[in-house]
């Protein structure tokens, strides 16, 4: 919700640096996800009942623009055709223009409608694949004995494993019609044992559906196949991220959003067709690529038209809303489908609807008045005032090519530095490995204990939901305590007690108070992640933020690569993933302390600022 407060000259810088981050020459935006941008737009939420002194005083700390004299504004304009006036001194941000056609009228409400289905479209694309590969528990197929019950089967055949269990991966290797003959319907312990000839059979009390993973048996000696998959999928999300934030950045936000859910939906449908591991691979590593921008590029173009009070509601609450309610609906999906490949299909042909989006999305103003592109947006914008039924005046619009003049210069002499700029100076460099490293152990976190979920104890698919259930009050959370007790406390004491949480649910009898304990440690997981790229943003100077962002996001994708892995270990020990995620939380939480507040901070805009801001830190 929009904040009652009043908003700090920090606040106020705070929109600007943001604002710039979108503008960066390298696309910050082009490779981060939706969760991700869920938590940047809260730092531009700027609130426009701001007593007239406040906003006088705050407006003197908008650097960005400011910089640009009027003599610049108006080369630019006789550079690029735009019509600036050499006049004015002063360039009005976009954020305050937005409220001139309306903060959240009916084509903002439109748009929000339009987000919706994007939403339910990142659901598909990051967990589709946990489910088609789900492995229920199994045993040796024993075709002599097929005859027999499952129990009878079991005594006879497979050797006792653990508390009342059975082995996973080998028989006994004996004459089974002999010894039934003989009257024998034990195994017998010194009975010589094999791996599994003739296949498997899989308990289907509790997945009641087969899986491509168990059509291609893909247990025991090939039990790893399933976590590989998945980490190549993660080398997909890598190479698309970096694929179409170029596309993004150098022919707009709509083509990148059209062809990354076309790349999903394409080789998400021919998963079904696949044969073996490697074609099974491929598809997931090409569904891989729309895993960042198949919602990102949508959540970037409904933030940018709707005005920053509403900002909090429309694209955090909500987006909480709804995709905390699609993650949770999809185990009941799968399990009502009871068939992979309809789900898999299901998943998957949605997000060619794609398709549509230039029909009835408009392009980022953003990146049109970074290329120069002032006529498009001043079709959108009168669309807009049509649509929300409101009456601009020509000054209005002058400031829009007036701001669009100075968008493009920012743009230019941002092209100036590299992410590598970052590691010049102690501090910055000091901030930037912690940075990094953080953002390592939460994406890893975040996932493996997104898929360890079966490992829990409890009702797979219920367990599911209610950690899925989990992202909504973490993002509710996140809002009413980031702009009150600041970043670097409220992030340490979030991971430390996630890894707190995730340790002792090892430790506690297995079962609904374990599965509790886990699940609220994924809940501050959440947390963690939303508040993660906030946190970012903010350290990283304006002039390499969007390089920066991008590279420790990506960063994320590498660690989350071997989550899956992570998750493996359970085949060694159940508690092992709990164990890895509790301890990587207790050292991120650490790492925090050693980060500087930016609370109620004018945030750093060049390489020197950034240095002092850590010197100057309290």
């Amino acid at each position: 919700m929009p904040s009652s407060k009043k908003p700090s000259s920090q606040e106020q810088s705070h929109q600007d640096n943001n604002i710039e981050m979108e503008n960066s020459s390298n696309g910050s935006y082009g490779s981060i996800t939706a969760r991700n941008l869920e938590t940047i737009s809260k730092s531009v939420q700027v609130n426009q009942e701001t007593p007239p002194d406040t906003k006088k005083q705050t407006k003197t700390k908008k650097k960005v623009f400011k910089r640009v004299s009027s003599s610049d504004l108006s080369s630019a304009g006789t550079e690029s055709g735009l019509n600036v006036s050499a006049n004015s001194d002063e360039v009005v941000d976009f954020d305050d223009l937005i409220h001139h056609f309306g903060d959240c009228g009916r084509y903002q409400m439109l748009l929000f409608v339009l987000m919706v289905p994007f939403i339910c479209f990142i659901a598909f694309v990051f967990y589709s694949q946990f489910f088609i590969t789900l492995v229920p528990d199994h045993w040796c197929r024993v075709p002599e004995l097929e005859s027999l019950s499952l129990h009878e089967r079991q005594l006879l055949a497979i050797p006792p494993s653990g508390k009342d269990g059975f082995d996973s991966c080998s028989m006994y290797k004996v004459d089974f019609v002999a010894e039934i003959r003989k009257g024998v319907t034990v195994g017998n312990t010194s009975w010589p044992r094999q791996k599994c000839i003739y296949g498997y059979e899989y308990d289907h009390s509790i997945i009641p559906f087969t899986t491509f993973a168990t059509e291609m048996d893909w247990v025991c000696d090939s039990g790893y196949f399933p976590n590989l998959a998945q980490s190549i999928y993660y080398v997909g999300s890598i190479c698309g991220g970096l694929l179409f934030g170029y596309i993004s950045d150098n022919y707009g936000r709509i083509p990148a959003l059209v062809g990354c859910n076309l790349i999903g939906a394409i080789f998400g449908s021919l998963t079904i067709f696949s044969t073996g591991f490697w074609t099974f691979a491929i598809c997931r590593f090409f569904v891989g690529f729309a895993f960042d921008g198949c919602f990102a590029m949508m959540y970037i173009l409904v933030v940018e038209y709707v005005g920053p009070k509403w900002r909090t509601f429309v694209c955090n609450i909500s987006l909480g809303i709804f995709f905390a309610s699609m993650t949770a609906s999809l185990p009941w999906i799968v399990l009502y489908i009871g068939d992979w490949k309809i789900f898999t299909l299901l998943t998957s042909l949605p997000l060619m609807l794609a398709i549509l989006t230039p029909l009835i999305v408009p392009e980022s103003v953003r990146w049109l008045a970074t290329k120069g592109k002032v006529d498009r947006i001043i079709k959108i914008m009168k669309k807009i005032e049509r649509t929300n039924k409101k009456n601009v005046g020509p000054h209005v619009y002058d400031n829009i090519r007036k701001t669009c003049a100075a968008m493009q210069m920012s743009e230019e002499n941002s092209k100036s530095y590299t992410f590598f700029d970052l590691f010049r100076m102690p501090q910055l460099r000091n901030n930037t490995i912690i940075l990094i490293i953080i953002w390592m152990i939460i994406a890893l976190s975040f996932d493996a204990h997104a898929r360890n979920i079966d490992s829990l104890g409890l009702n797979l698919f219920l367990t599911f939901s209610l950690a899925c259930a989990a992202e909504f009050p973490a993002d509710v959370l996140l809002v009413l305590t980031i702009d009150r007790w600041g970043r670097r406390y409220t992030s340490a004491t979030a991971l430390v007690l996630g890894g707190i949480l995730n340790l002792t649910a090892t430790i506690v009898p297995f079962g609904v108070i374990s599965a509790t304990l886990a699940i609220l440690g994924r809940l501050t997981i959440n947390y963690s992640y939303n508040l993660g790229i906030q946190y970012t943003a903010e350290l990283i100077p304006t002039v390499v933020r969007g390089q920066g962002v991008t590279f420790i996001h990506i960063m994320g994708f590498v660690a989350a690569i071997f989550a899956p892995f992570v998750v493996y270990l359970k085949n060694v020990a159940t508690v092992l993933p709990l164990i890895v995620v509790g301890v990587l939380g207790l050292i991120g939480g650490v790492l925090c302390l050693f980060l500087p507040e930016t609370l109620n901070r004018e945030l750093p805009q060049s390489l020197d600022d950034g240095e002092a801001f850590t010197k100057n830190a309290k």
